[in-house]
């Protein structure tokens, strides 16, 4: 039976695009249930690193404003 995955990590590293697939592509980290780690790439369409470029341009603002509130 496959140990489940609990999350996964980004590894300090630089994205790479690969122009010619049409794809992006990043280091990440596999964490499991028992403590094991596998290091894998995550994989993204053009459309993703979009989608994705604006979900984490939100969780900054947010971030910032948080921080804002607290000073």
């Amino acid at each position: 039976m496959p140990v489940p995955v609990t999350h996964v990590t980004h590894v300090k590293r630089d994205a790479v695009y690969d122009p010619r697939a049409h794809q992006a592509a990043m280091a990440v980290t596999v964490h499991y249930e028992n403590g094991g780690v596998c290091e894998s790439m995550l994989v993204l369409t053009p459309a993703q690193v979009e989608l994705y470029h604006h979900q984490l341009s939100r969780m900054i603002q947010a971030r910032e404003s948080a921080q804002d509130r607290r000073q």
